[in-house]
């Protein structure tokens, strides 16, 4: 999938009508779906149990709580690239809170010019994580296979009475006489040879 054919699901918490329409005038189109706008903390934290979302943007402060630990909280629990805006001289001491927990932080007044920048930045940040999802995805299922594999070879050892190379040539054999991988024909042996 190339890159801009990617859409993005955003969770906007925000109490200001003037910045819920600048964000929806900059994330407007088929990129940014589902776009959805909570008022307060509480609101967006329900939300979160329904789905979860790529991009979250949190104009603090909310009617409940600044949203600060709520931008935090999102970006440990998934997968998620939170944005946290706030006041200007708010900056130096809430970016050196969540700067190491992922959360981006952008100060007001803003325009829609930045805030244009920073949803590509969040985007850019998405992918990122998308390419890490990827790769562990796959380590995971060289963990499993090898794992399988193990288990079969355990088999042929224990009932077959083999060597662990004489298992492991055995397994190796199996996949290039049957043009099936390895993990195949160890799911196979485990399925004839495990008991129960």
């Amino acid at each position: 999938m190339v890159f801009d054919e990617r859409t993005y699901s955003v969770l906007v918490v925000s109490a200001s009508d003037k910045f819920n329409e600048l964000a929806s005038s900059v994330m407007s189109g088929n990129l940014y779906y589902p776009m959805i706008f909570a008022p307060s903390v509480s609101v967006a934290k329900r939300k979160l149990l329904e789905r979860n979302y790529d991009l979250i943007i949190v104009n603090s402060p909310l009617p409940d709580e600044t949203g600060i630990n709520f931008a935090v909280d999102s970006c440990r629990k998934g997968n998620t690239v939170s944005l946290l805006i706030i006041k200007d001289e708010d900056f130096d001491e809430i970016h050196s809170r969540v700067a190491s927990q992922g959360v981006f932080v952008l100060t007001k007044p803003l325009n829609q010019a930045i805030l244009e920048k920073s949803i590509k930045w969040l985007e850019s940040a998405r992918e990122r994580i998308r390419v890490l999802e990827s790769k562990q995805a796959t380590v995971e299922e060289k963990m499993e296979e090898i794992r399988l594999i193990n288990k079969a070879k355990w088999f042929l050892i224990e009932q077959k009475k083999m060597s662990e190379a004489e298992a492991h040539h055995f397994i190796e054999k199996q996949a290039m006489n049957n043009s099936a991988s390895k993990r195949d024909i160890a799911e196979k042996i485990i399925k004839i040879m495990e008991p129960g």
